[in-house]
């Protein structure tokens, strides 16, 4: 399994340092204001806000942090405002790079990320400069059974793209506008869910084989999730 896999950053988050917790806690929290901001405050009628809160939950985020955080998309003015944006760009061995960013200063996170992509190999890129090479698809991450030939089999009755065993479990593919009705069919079958989320993902993988530009690649990417602005990395690299 890719390291920096939808289902490997989530799981990473939940062994996170205490030292560590409260910039992740920051950057759920901008995912639920924005999601509230774009949905409405109420989880019940807003499928995005639902993934964002329930991966705040299971990563430990204290529930008056999480109702602050909604409360702020829904229209309480603490003076700040959270604005998306999204980046482009080439990593060591020519890997494609997006840069999805939440931030209250869009100035401050652009400068941020170009100053590390310039400084460890990095070039920015304009828009769709390598956009095209990715599609969005819903990635849904399902515990592993006792028989998990025959939960692959169930899945893919419900609609799965496509199952991947790894790290003790399943990792589903779906149709992006499908993802909140195969959780709930999953849910409705007794069936677990770890993680349920629209995302980008490559449509074709890239192989690096040189180990220099592989390592400079992967320490990019992380320096760049480190900055508080960024809420995620997608690259087309298979890491």
């Amino acid at each position: 399994m890719s390291k920096h896999s939808k289902w490997a950053k989530v799981k990473n988050y939940k062994g996170a340092a205490d030292a560590k917790r409260a910039g992740v806690f920051t950057k759920l929290g901008r995912a639920i204001t924005v999601a509230a901001k774009q949905g409405g405050g109420d989880p019940s009628m807003n499928f995005k806000l639902r993934m964002a809160i329930d991966k705040a939950k299971s990563l430990s985020m204290p529930k008056d942090t999480i109702d602050r955080a909604v409360a702020r998309g829904a229209g309480a003015d603490d003076g700040s405002v959270i604005e998306e944006a999204l980046y482009e760009g080439f990593g060591p061995g020519g890997a494609a790079l997006m840069i999805h960013t939440l931030t209250d200063n869009k100035n401050r996170a652009l400068m941020n990320v170009k100053n590390v992509m310039a400084k460890h190999g990095g070039t920015f890129g304009g828009q769709n400069s390598v956009a095209w090479m990715f599609e969005r698809k819903g990635i849904v991450r399902v515990a592993g059974s006792d028989d998990s030939d025959a939960l692959t089999l169930e899945l893919i009755d419900l609609g799965a793209e496509d199952v991947r065993k790894e790290d003790g479990g399943l990792t589903v593919t779906v149709a992006p506008d499908s993802v909140e009705r195969f959780k709930t069919q999953l849910e409705a079958a007794g069936i677990p869910v770890e993680f349920a989320e629209a995302t980008l993902i490559a449509k074709e993988p890239l192989e690096i084989d040189d180990d220099e530009k592989r390592r400079s690649l992967e320490t990019l990417i992380e320096l760049l999730e480190q900055e508080e602005d960024v809420d995620d990395v997608t690259t087309n690299a298979d890491l």
